[in-house]
């Protein structure tokens, strides 16, 4: 197992899903987590777990950011989490969307990194993880035209750091899932209007046979952030989707 004991972990979209397991695998493996979320009831319920302190952080925003790094200090692992998932080819996508999605699946990334690197550089060592998704530039996904083009660029932008900072002890790299039981998945199974069919035809398009559990993705986030030669990597755990 891990151990990540003596080590600082900041946690964006901590609040439910991929986030809140994460939180707790990294607390378990010894991290000092700061978990983050613009979900003021849903952070709640990660209180009270042995080495989870909780934030409410607007991730869109410069300044919130800006301050939420100033106020913590240095971290050695920043797990940025935060996302969300538009339907519609691009012809059923609008500005709006794209922004957005820009805006939260790239930009928000973004602006941690800004934050938190220097104080990486100046100790000479951290790791950064960030979420894309295997509907990226790994492979096409019908109707997920603003989700897979921000996922991609989140791979580029990934192997962009890592390359700038390879030799100065950054790592940064990116976690690509396939289809898990998150939160968002449930909303959009539900925003179907047939749960039960959008969920038999997700299970069965997984040549695993199964949905991923967001505890998986958790398992993996841990083990790059203790990964010491590992950097500018797309790391694929998606039941065999891209196979």
């Amino acid at each position: 197992m891990t151990d990540l004991s003596g080590k600082t972990c900041f946690i964006t979209a901590a609040a439910q899903g991929i986030g809140a397991a994460s939180a707790k695998a990294f607390a378990k493996a010894g991290a000092k987590v700061i978990a983050t979320d613009i979900n003021a009831e849903k952070l709640k319920e990660l209180e009270g777990i042995e080495n989870v302190s909780t934030r409410l952080l607007n991730v869109l925003s410069d300044e919130a950011v800006t301050i939420a790094a100033r106020e913590i200090g240095q971290v050695d692992i920043l797990f940025n989490c935060a996302g969300i998932v538009h339907n519609g080819s691009i012809l059923e996508s609008n500005e709006g969307d794209l922004d957005l999605a820009y805006d939260l699946n790239v930009k928000a990334m973004v602006r941690t990194i800004r934050a938190f690197l220097p104080g990486m550089l100046e100790r000479g060592d951290g790791a950064i993880i960030n979420m894309s998704s295997v509907a990226s530039s790994m492979k096409g996904v019908p109707n997920r035209f603003a989700y897979t083009t921000t996922k991609a660029a989140v791979l580029g932008m990934t192997k962009s750091v890592a390359a700038d900072y390879v030799a100065k002890g950054i790592r940064c790299n990116a976690i690509c899932p396939g289809t898990v039981d998150s939160p968002s998945l449930q909303d959009r199974l539900k925003a179907t209007g047939d749960y039960e069919k959008a969920r038999t035809d997700f299970i069965a398009r997984q040549p695993i046979g199964r949905i991923g559990t967001p505890e998986e993705i958790a398992d993996l986030a841990v083990y790059l952030a203790g990964a010491t030669y590992t950097t500018g990597q797309a790391y694929a755990i998606d039941g065999g989707w891209t196979c």
